[in-house]
């Protein structure tokens, strides 16, 4: 049985999750020296233990072929030439023998392993001389990055299977999926656990209450509209997504970052509106390290080692047009355009000024001279890039205040939607609804993998606003002459979208490995 669930058994029977992650706070002994006896035994040894959950070839498969053609070219983003997979993902014909949504199930399945495996290790192992708060706050980390991955799969896949450990897999490795809802609910619990156990303050790169808070408004506000098709959603769970992300807004003392570009360089790394963030190292190899600046539109003297970005990836005419000419610092933090010039890339050599038509800026870090990262090569990027930001827990606050209204003005909302807006130089707004809200989230947050989560949760409740925002895209890339934007030719053809295209077909082998994924899915609760 050639799956992921068979690769982790062997997983689990192997090694323990001391995978590579970054410098720093991720440091930890070589991994003959660990066992399963001699672990665990102190808080610092629980504190090395989450640390590897952080980043390392769990994560990094996921990361490259997952997070910006799933979130942004499948929403419409962007589009990608020359990969069969991603043009399935732009036309939306995907089937269950594509290969980056399989690696997206492999990915999350591989994160939950790791984070089960050290949670009940530590349920397990760690002695009583070590204190309840350690091990709680130590669990509550693992949960977190657990929670965030079911949180993932519901958003693709609806049901799937839920596995709290994965020793069980061993014994009976069949097992059924788990409805919609109560994959919601269980990671609602995790990172409800993790709101309750993680510190206010830890070490830069360690997820908080603060992170957990956030990600649980997240999670409440996408769940509020399951099964709502009617047009509104559940009250109770919008007035939950309102306490977390209000609490983090008013009491976290955390703030914006002053320059939106700077979000995105190194020596910005797990800034204060980083929540949540991968730590990655540079030097790893082939799928070990954050491998996104294969993405980069330039040539060697903006990559490291000398070696050029050979992935084209580039924002369709849908994507761009969205940028008004005021709103030119999130452009061009996210989009270069032929002219643009940025003195954080070839610092060494004058700067750089892109020549291209268009392509990906953002996780576009430069050289090693740029970044002081000697070791950093084309596969191993030294960005930390964030997963949830503090400017998106502001959009989702004033969401959960919108809710089920069809505008407001209420003060809250636009106060922290209006700071977003500032940062970038743009306008504040006095009213909101939620085409705007959704627009504000599409710019603030292209290129970081949100834009298709925003389509789910809003085909939840109001599937033929979701239908025809993805029907109404022009989903191609174009060239630019003297300011006349000229549409490519589309990578395919684009088959008109349907609630089914919110919801992917599972992975053809573990389907055939495992006959219960075609059942109906079961209650977990």
């Amino acid at each position: 049985m050639k799956t992921i669930f068979k690769k982790i058994i062997a997983f689990l029977l192997t090694a323990m999750v001391m995978t590579g992650c970054s410098k720093g706070f991720l440091d930890r002994p070589p991994m003959s020296q660990i066992s399963a006896d001699n672990f665990y035994q102190t808080s610092n040894d629980l504190r090395l233990a989450t640390a590897a959950l952080y980043a390392g070839s769990q994560w990094a498969d996921w990361n490259y072929t997952c997070y910006l053609p799933v979130g942004d070219v499948l929403s419409g983003n962007m589009a990608v030439g020359y990969w069969g997979d991603a043009v399935q993902l732009n036309t939306f014909t995907v089937t269950g023998l594509n290969g980056i949504m399989i690696s997206n199930w492999k990915g999350m399945y591989s994160v939950i392993a790791h984070c089960n495996v050290t949670i009940n290790a530590i349920a397990q192992k760690a002695p009583a001389s070590i204190p309840d708060k350690d091990k709680n706050a130590a669990i509550a980390e693992a949960r977190f990055i657990r929670g965030f991955a079911y949180y993932n799969l519901a958003v693709l896949w609806g049901a799937v299977p839920v596995i709290e450990d994965n020793s069980k897999l061993i014994i009976s490795p069949l097992i059924n999926r788990v409805k919609t809802e109560d994959v919601y609910k269980f990671a609602i619990k995790d990172l409800t656990f993790a709101a309750e156990n993680l510190p206010t303050a830890d070490a830069a790169g360690r997820v908080t209450t603060w992170s957990a808070q956030g990600m649980l408004s997240k999670v409440y506000l996408t769940a509020a509209g399951l099964n709502q098709a009617g047009g509104t959603r559940d009250q109770a769970y919008l007035d939950s997504a309102r306490k977390y992300a209000g609490n983090v807004c008013k009491n976290s003392g955390l703030a914006l970052v002053a320059n939106y570009a700077d979000l995105f360089k190194t020596q910005f790394n797990d800034n204060p509106e980083s929540l949540f963030a991968l730590q990655w190292a540079p030097g790893g190899g082939w799928l070990e390290g954050n491998m996104l600046q294969i993405y980069s539109p330039g040539g060697t003297e903006i990559s490291a080692n000398g070696s050029a970005g050979w992935f084209a990836i580039s924002p369709t005419v849908d994507m761009y047009q969205l940028y008004t000419t005021s709103d030119s610092v999130r452009r061009k933090a996210t989009f270069m355009i032929n002219g643009d010039y940025y003195s954080e890339l070839n610092a060494a050599g004058g700067g750089y000024k892109y020549t291209g038509n268009c392509g990906l800026k953002k996780h576009i870090i430069g050289t090693n001279k740029d970044n002081n990262a000697p070791t950093m090569n084309l596969t191993s990027s030294a960005e930390h890039n964030a997963l949830l930001r503090l400017a998106d827990v502001y959009l989702i606050y004033a969401e959960a205040i919108l809710g089920n209204n069809g505008s407001t003005a209420d003060g809250d909302a636009l106060l922290y939607f209006n700071k977003v807006r500032s940062r970038a130089g743009i306008d504040p707004t006095t009213k909101i609804d939620i085409d705007t809200l959704i627009n504000e989230r599409r710019i603030e947050l292209a290129g970081e993998g949100q834009y298709w989560i925003d389509l789910v949760r809003l085909s939840y409740y109001n599937p033929a606003k979701a239908i025809s925002k993805l029907n109404g895209e022009k989903r191609v890339t174009f060239t630019l002459s003297n300011g006349v934007l000229t549409p490519a030719a589309p990578y395919g053809v684009i088959t008109p979208a349907s609630i089914q295209s919110f919801t992917f077909p599972l992975p053809s082998s573990e389907v055939t490995a495992n006959p219960k994924l075609s059942e109906p899915p079961v209650s977990y609760y």
